[in-house]
């Protein structure tokens, strides 16, 4: 493989991570990056660790890679370099978020309609025809974890939800479905947001060394 193919490569591939990123932020105009408290630190986590850690390490293994020959024959180094494509876009993406955020503390004293009914950051119980009950919460974009039902405030549920509150009925209208629920209890409290953690498998990771002897 030739340098001026290599070359050619990288910047076929720039151009495509770029086409990825814009796909990534795209979302209506006007529409407001909500997000609370543990949401936002989450994405700040991610973003220091990125910054400080995982691409420090994996720059250290394109250089080492680079020092060992022909770069175009050298699965070490393009893979390095790939990565450090995708860590620069996700830095890039996590920072646009953190910019556009406007945080929405679900614990911070509320009074009238916004103490009593369904706004961002309620956690709603509510029932369905068959008397199933379910609480979901109603959080940002960038932190819906279905396991823990948080939802987003832009998905067909919360928005069937949303200014809605106990004793009210609401028609969800989803793809392929039509269900009537009952409020039940809206209340406002501390959202638990999963934590950033270091993901399996990362350069930064301490890597385990072999025991030498018996």
């Amino acid at each position: 493989m030739s340098k001026a193919f290599t070359t050619e490569f990288d910047a076929e591939a720039d151009k495509h991570d770029h086409a990825a990123e814009e796909a990534e932020h795209a979302q209506p105009v006007g529409v407001k990056n909500y997000i609370t408290p543990g949401g936002l630190q989450r994405l700040k986590d991610e973003r220091r660790f990125l910054l400080t850690r995982e691409r420090r390490a994996v720059t250290e293994v394109v250089a080492w890679a680079a020092s060992n020959g022909d770069r175009s024959e050298n699965a070490d180094y393009q893979y390095g370099k790939r990565r450090l494509r995708e860590i620069d876009r996700r830095i890039r993406f996590l920072t646009k978020r953190i910019d556009a955020a406007e945080v929405v503390d679900p614990e911070a004293p509320r009074g009238g309609r916004a103490a009593t009914q369904v706004f961002f950051g309620a956690t709603v119980r509510y029932a369905n025809a068959a008397g199933t009950e379910r609480a979901v919460s109603v959080v940002g974009v960038d932190e819906v974890d279905l396991d823990r039902n948080h939802i987003s405030w832009m998905s067909p549920l919360a928005r069937a939800l949303m200014k809605s509150g106990p004793g009210d009925c609401v028609v969800l209208r989803a793809p392929g479905t039509t269900e009537q629920l009952e409020i039940l209890e809206v209340r406002y409290e501390r959202i638990l947001v999963e934590p950033f953690s270091e993901p399996p498998g990362a350069e930064a990771a301490p890597k385990t060394r072999p025991r030498i002897g018996g």
